[in-house]
């Protein structure tokens, strides 16, 4: 499947490594090929603070920037529970979405401060990175003051919550869309380990997506190489991407 369907040795060599660590099987990756992963990974690398790089380098190749979660049969106009309740209850594709070693905690995980009870939307613990990871849940598009909410449940997490052989917690926002400019602005000066990202319901436009690649592979061409190659022959050449 993925020598007949990826055309790029790169994205063969992505999808290869990735059956490899997340022990997929064909149906997982028959979606992940269907729901463009390596172009959205290509095109969006994960949005974090720098204490994510910090502290949890390695955590950059297991985040991801967009979250698909086509599984879920949403109504329109959903709320936050109607998808907190529908991650829950889809919990085996939610996990093969997020990626191995992910390990669920439990949901509206209370957290006790200042003698008020508070609850986190979703806990997990990472078992590479060994340290939890608290998801917040936004059905709208992603606002500064997210973050400050995010950043109180982390601080209670590795206060009350964390063990003395666990790492600092990581914290994930989960947006239904965002601005990438904002989310810059508002990582950029971030004092905990966290990640914005977004989810999308449905299959993204693969034929978009592609297009996009292809502009920022020729990007990457040196410009003497494209002078070289001619109008007619430009569709057919074959750009060189990161390793």
């Amino acid at each position: 499947m993925i020598l007949t369907r990826c055309k790029r040795p790169e994205e063969r060599e992505f999808y290869l490594r990735l059956c490899i660590r997340e022990r997929w099987g064909k149906r997982e990756l028959e979606r992940q090929l269907s729901g463009s992963l390596f172009e959205r990974t290509i095109l969006s690398p994960p949005k974090v603070s720098p204490l994510v790089t910090q502290l949890h380098p390695e955590a950059l190749a297991l985040f991801k920037d967009t979250y698909l979660l086509d599984f879920l049969d949403l109504p329109d106009g959903h709320s936050e529970a109607d998808l907190q309740r529908g991650l829950v209850g889809n919990l085996r594709k939610f996990l093969q979405e997020l990626g191995t070693d992910f390990t669920f905690v439990g949901e509206r995980f209370r957290v006790q401060v200042g003698g008020r009870d508070f609850e986190l939307d979703l806990l997990f613990f990472h078992r590479g990175l060994n340290c939890l990871v608290a998801i917040e849940l936004k059905i709208d598009e992603f606002q500064p003051e997210h973050l400050g909410k995010l950043n109180f449940y982390l601080e209670a997490l590795d206060r009350d919550v964390r063990k003395p052989h666990e790492r600092p917690s990581i914290g994930l926002l989960l947006c239904a869309t965002k601005d990438s400019e904002v989310v810059e602005y508002a990582l950029s000066r971030s004092l905990s380990p966290a990640l914005i990202a977004e989810y999308q319901t449905q299959l993204p436009d693969k034929k978009l997506l592609q297009a996009k690649l292809h502009e920022f592979y020729l990007l990457l061409e040196p410009p003497d190489a494209a002078e070289e190659v001619s109008p007619k022959a430009t569709p057919n050449r074959k750009p060189t991407g990161p390793k």
